[in-house]
């Protein structure tokens, strides 16, 4: 039986997305503004802060906003509301790791836009609120 490490077929799949430019996503591969540019592009329209910050602090008929667990405004750690775990600022100027990451951008939208909205946030939710996250300063 052939192991995950032992056959060069992860390879040539890795090869062939660099040969043909398909991105691969890994930790620090962008940040706050190409995540907001992204976004805007799939959406077709243009990013409204106040919406995002609205959206942020609204509760949408369920239990939760997202500020329920990441503050308001989100530039201080918070913690979640239901397991009390410490949750580092939403905020980019407040953290610069955030959005960094594609692939976990990704996953916590899905993740916390469910649990807030029973459903996954749409492009232009997204690039609202990030609109509205990149103009919070010190």
């Amino acid at each position: 039986m052939r192991t995950f490490h032992s056959s060069p077929w992860w390879l040539a799949v890795l090869l062939a997305a660099y040969i043909s430019g398909v991105p691969l996503a890994h930790a620090g591969d962008t940040n706050a503004q190409a995540q907001l540019q992204r976004w805007t592009a799939e959406t077709g329209g243009t990013p409204n802060a106040e919406r995002g910050r609205v959206f942020f602090t609204s509760r949408h008929g369920g239990e939760w906003s997202c500020a329920s667990c990441h503050g308001n405004p989100p530039s201080t750690p918070a913690r979640h509301a239901s397991t009390g775990k410490t949750i580092a600022p939403l905020a980019p100027a407040f953290n610069p790791e955030r959005f960094t990451d594609t692939a976990k951008a990704d996953k916590w939208f899905r993740r916390n836009c469910k649990d807030v909205l029973s459903r996954e946030c749409s492009a232009a939710e997204k690039a609202d609120m990030l609109a509205w996250l990149v103009q919070l300063k010190p």
